[in-house]
């Protein structure tokens, strides 16, 4: 039987090879109805003018020993179509940020509204028969109005998601493409060079799996399987257009974490994620600060006081030692129980440090037989990842934190150390419903929350316009990662 060192060094080989390996790659309209007013009147600030700014949650600080190193950098981080009538007078916002549009520029913003449904949108949605009319009465301030707000459209629901924000179950990525591709900013680019469907298909996810889709809706003929590929690359949409040239990225119905590099998928974990109800997993996209290897894992209180844990742990000393708990009463009576590093700890022998209000993050587990079930919605929330130790050595490594036999030390010497990294890594909690397995192959997979109802609804419903950039829906946070 091997010892923790020599599965430490085993899986610090595995680590190193991936850097060695990567480094080696390197060598004016119809009378609006009241949402079409409504979108009008916000137009101004739609035209990308006002960017909003992502909070970022902070880090909370640990007070035990860590390895020293330079300072971490912290990351920049079915629709009825609408009758063209005699057109009416913009409003003041969109009087004041509209653009002119040459019969040229419109007759090709006609054809790439014609050609929409190849990205899974509903040319409807975007009033061709209104601008085909607003073009046979020639250049002038309708059509610029027209041409304008329905470029405009065009932009928001290719860069930004058709899908709004209310039916998003527990979406909390907030997008950084609008502050990226501002529209006014794509207008006058397609514009300039005479070329508007070349500007609307740089707003398309880059990622190989959004393509994958896209080449599958050319392909399906069943209106449900329709429905399904355009609600998951309307999904694609959600997330940032470029994902970065590394990162972390988990869909969580399919049970797997991939790091992925350059669009390629370079290592597979199968993961645990939260059981469906109050412990669903929520959708993040955050990023790695560092890795901690041998957590400790202070119990919440709802366990401490709620489940009683905080007493026996007291009251029954060898049973608590057994378990890795210490327990402290203050002179008011609250108890604090925390579980030590060691083989029954409820985070295993690492914990991935990504801060979020959510107190989501990636982390080992003792119950490392559950692996071996098909469905994995088990835990309170967090994500537990097999071959943990390794993906923690490869993290580090990779974030220029540790080198390999640092790595190997820290990890096998029993003690809380919090690694930092220097090249920090994003991490995509995603929902997928339909995508490219870890083998490659498009496929279904179990909608385990039951996220897909309001993002069909919202296909099947007309095109809604304002839409919120943030969910408004309640943070929360997890209290039981390890359970």
């Amino acid at each position: 039987m091997r010892t923790l060192r020599q599965i430490s060094r085993a899986c610090g080989a595995a680590a190193l090879a991936l850097p060695l390996a990567l480094a080696a790659q390197d060598a004016a309209p119809a009378p609006a109805s009241e949402q079409e007013a409504a979108q009008d009147d916000d137009f101004a600030r739609r035209m990308g003018l006002e960017a909003v700014p992502e909070a970022q949650p902070e880090a909370a600080e640990q007070p035990e020993a860590e390895v020293q190193r330079e300072a971490v950098v912290r990351p920049e981080r079915a629709v009825q179509p609408v009758r063209a009538v005699a057109p009416v007078a913009p409003s003041a916002a969109l009087a004041a940020q509209q653009q002119p549009w040459t019969l040229d520029a419109a007759e090709g913003l006609l054809a790439a509204v014609e050609a929409i449904g190849a990205e899974g949108l509903t040319p409807a949605d975007y009033r061709p028969a209104a601008l085909r009319d607003a073009i046979a009465q020639g250049e002038g301030p309708a059509l610029d109005v027209l041409a304008s707000q329905t470029f405009v459209w065009l932009v928001e629901d290719l860069r930004d998601g058709r899908t709004p924000m209310s039916a998003r179950r527990q979406w909390f990525v907030v997008d950084p493409d609008p502050d990226l591709l501002p529209t006014g900013t794509i207008m006058a680019q397609a514009l300039e060079s005479g070329d508007v469907a070349g500007a609307l298909a740089t707003l398309n996810p880059t990622h190989p799996d959004y393509a994958a889709l896209r080449e599958a809706l050319a392909e399906a003929d069943e209106p449900d399987k329709q429905r399904m590929i355009r609600a998951n690359m309307d999904r694609w949409r959600w997330l940032a257009r470029d994902l970065g040239k590394q990162y972390l990225i988990t869909n969580v119905p399919e049970y797997q974490l991939r790091l992925t590099v350059n669009d390629r998928i370079v290592r597979t974990y199968k993961t645990i994620v939260g059981a469906p109800g109050r412990t669903a997993t929520p959708q993040l996209a955050e990023t790695i600060e560092g890795v901690i290897f041998n957590p400790t894992w202070t119990v919440p209180q709802s366990i401490v006081k709620g489940e009683g844990l905080g007493n026996r742990v007291l009251n029954n000393p060898s049973w608590a030692r057994a378990q890795g708990y210490r327990g402290t009463r203050a002179e008011n009576g609250f108890i604090t129980v925390v579980q030590q590093p060691g083989p029954t700890n409820s985070l295993g022998v690492m914990k991935i440090d990504m801060p979020n209000e959510h107190a989501i993050f990636l982390h080992d587990t003792p119950a490392r037989h559950l692996f071996n079930q098909e469905r994995r919605a088990l835990s309170h929330g967090c994500i537990r990842t097999e071959r943990a130790l390794e993906l923690a050595m490869t993290v580090a490594i990779l974030g220029q934190g540790a080198a390999r036999d640092e790595v190997v030390e820290v990890s096998t010497s029993g003690e809380y150390t919090k690694v930092p990294v220097v090249k920090t890594m994003p991490v995509y909690i995603t929902y997928f419903t339909m995508g490219r397995d870890i083998e490659g192959e498009l496929r279904t997979f179990e909608d385990i929350y039951d996220r897909d109802a309001p993002v069909l609804a919202s296909l099947d419903a007309p095109r809604v316009g304002n839409r919120a950039r943030m969910s408004d829906e309640e943070v929360v946070a997890i209290e039981a990662p390890g359970a």
